[in-house]
């Protein structure tokens, strides 16, 4: 099912007809399984994972459109069927490490699919730890301008006419968008130049994505009673710095679920675990109850 590169092993895991890139790293306890939001891929850990490799098993993947996953055409990208990449995964990787119960990671955009699974899965959940991510619509979450702009009907249809006809805008306003996602200046401009050719190959799941972004968000609501009686153990670890998934999401999390702790970094932005992956890194591999 899978080719070994020295202790990674890599997998192609079967989603339907179709095939989603895994990579499971060993280590000793319940697996983390990092999930990736959107513009991004599974290289959106890659600074985190020095500090977890050796510690506990990781399990990284791309979601179908995104990454090394397939990217089929006409696909409904959504968060729900994101929950069902998710769970194909972790039945995946349970030949490989033992996954009766997981410590799921879950960072912007992968915020419904992981709380969807941990709420419909809370005996096989070791932990569950919120990176800057969304779930149900609050007051105070706000979208990014780029987001906003590509997920709000009839001005993200203009949007991404304007995108196809003038690439360079399109270019320009991803650099802006996510430079602003980086705190560090010497980190951001590789990162997006690294980050910017994978997007473009992922762009009919980043706009499909945000045509469902309204409606997931309004939707969850209703599992607000789930979440208060949720009772594995909640890590909120939020980059203080991020003013979309601000410090009061975070807050909202920590109070919401019963068996929750909250860190929120004053040197971190939006991409947490890219401005403090060490941090970040100890916070996630001391979570085995």
């Amino acid at each position: 099912m899978g080719t070994t590169t020295q202790a990674m092993r890599v997998l192609s895991v079967a989603r339907g007809s179709h095939r989603i890139h895994a990579e499971v790293t060993p280590g000793a306890g319940a697996p983390v399984i990092l999930m990736h939001g959107f513009p991004d891929s599974l290289h959106l850990y890659d600074r985190l994972m020095p500090h977890l490799a050796g510690r506990v098993p990781v399990v990284r993947f791309d979601f179908l459109g995104w990454g090394r996953s397939d990217k089929p055409a006409g696909y409904p990208y959504t968060a729900t069927n994101q929950a069902g990449d998710l769970a194909a995964v972790i039945d995946a990787v349970g030949n490989h490490v033992d996954a009766d119960r997981v410590v799921l990671v879950a960072h912007d955009a992968s915020g419904p699919p992981a709380i969807d699974w941990a709420l419909a899965n809370p005996g096989r959940v070791a932990g569950l730890v919120l990176l800057n991510t969304y779930y149900h619509w609050i007051p105070s979450l706000r979208r990014p301008p780029a987001i906003a702009l590509y997920s709000t009907p009839v001005l993200r249809s203009l949007a991404r006419a304007a995108a196809r006809r003038w690439p360079e805008l399109d270019r320009r306003l991803y650099r802006w968008q996510v430079g602003r996602f980086v705190v560090d200046p010497a980190i951001r401009g590789p990162l997006v130049d690294e980050f910017y050719p994978r997007y473009l190959r992922a762009q009919p799941a980043f706009w499909r994505l945000n045509d469902d972004l309204l409606g997931a968000v309004i939707s969850r609501r209703r599992r607000i009673g789930d979440m208060r009686c949720f009772q594995p153990p909640v890590r909120v670890i939020f980059g203080a710095r991020d003013r979309s998934l601000n410090p009061r999401v975070a807050h909202r999390f920590a109070t919401l679920f019963p068996h929750s702790e909250r860190h929120l970094l004053p040197n971190a932005g939006h991409y947490v675990q890219v401005d403090e992956p060490a941090r970040v890194g100890d916070l996630i591999a001391t979570f085995q109850r």
